[in-house]
């Protein structure tokens, strides 16, 4: 099969189209047939090196934690797909190696469901690890009937998941940081846009009232914006941070995505009945990873962007 693969840690230049082995797949997985590969922040950590630390990497390495695709074969021990399933996921191992940027992949079962026949296989490739990430931390903080939850940086691609899956929730209001060309989007869905930087305590108790508060902080860029957040919640055990562990210091939660099953069958119910749309910035041939790469480390993305197989 061919896959984006690399021998080293470093810029977008490692990225490197290759000629590798089919994947064997074990009793208990799906070999899927690739369509689509979303492009995660994730993934740049990955390929300079970053999880190192944390998670075992082996070289050739192809990145990727999402897919979307066709099964080819499954396992005699697995339930619930056949082959000529469409499906997606989120494809976190606990080694680094056999990522989605390619042809094939050996996909768990339960980092795997169906793809909703109404979605684009770019979008249903760019929703599992973003729309994970964003339902996990949401129900982390207990979102539900009647709270106002801030989201920070909300045009980006777990942000603009997060405010649609929280209203999904029962959210009452949801406000959204972002500069002022994504303002527009984000009313598009639902959403009351504020401007970041350092008015911005001041700037959400206006658009609040009352007593300037908000019920839950969604913080998906750190720094300032996280610092920023216990003086914009009532409790501050409801500020939860994707990118940041030190919430914990003030008193928030730290989220990251689980490949869940029954999670990925609710988004896909969701996105299925258009209750969460996956907005595709951009796609680029599985070939020009590099540029998208390049394009995501820019930080001006809406929404996802997607590599095409």
């Amino acid at each position: 099969m061919k896959a984006i693969a690399q021998t080293e840690f470093g810029d977008a230049d490692v990225l490197v189209m290759r000629e590798l082995p089919d994947p064997p797949i074990a009793l208990d997985q799906v070999l899927v047939e690739v369509r689509a590969a979303g492009v995660n922040p994730v993934d740049r950590l990955v390929r300079m090196g970053y999880v190192a630390s944390t998670t075992p990497c082996h070289f050739p390495l192809i990145p990727g934690w999402d897919v979307a695709g066709v099964v080819r074969a499954v396992g005699p021990a697995v339930d619930g797909f056949a082959v000529g399933d469409e499906v997606f996921g989120y494809q976190r191992k606990d080694h680094v190696q056999h990522g989605t940027y390619a042809q094939l992949v050996a996909a768990t079962e339960r980092g795997l469901a169906h793809k909703p026949a109404s979605l684009s296989f770019e979008e249903a490739g760019g929703l599992a690890l973003t729309g994970l990430t964003a339902l996990q931390a949401l129900r982390k903080v207990g979102v539900s009937s009647g709270d106002t939850v801030l989201v920070h940086a909300a045009a980006g691609g777990v942000g603009h998941l997060a405010v649609q899956v929280a209203r999904v929730l029962g959210a009452s209001r949801v406000i959204g940081t972002a500069s002022p060309r994504n303002h527009d989007f984000l009313r598009s869905l639902g959403v009351e846009p504020v401007s970041y930087g350092d008015a911005l305590v001041n700037n959400v108790a206006e658009l609040v009232g009352g007593d300037g508060k908000v019920d839950v902080a969604f913080d998906c860029v750190g720094g300032a914006a996280l610092n920023d957040s216990p003086a914009l919640v009532r409790d501050p055990a409801r500020i939860v941070s994707i990118v940041d562990t030190n919430v914990l210091e003030l008193g928030g939660r730290y989220a990251y995505a689980k490949p869940v099953r029954a999670d990925l069958d609710w988004l896909a119910e969701q996105a299925g009945s258009g209750a969460v749309k996956v907005e595709v910035q951009q796609t680029f041939p599985l070939e020009q990873a590099a540029d998208a790469h390049r394009l995501l480390e820019g930080r001006h993305v809406r929404g996802k962007v997607v590599l095409t197989v």
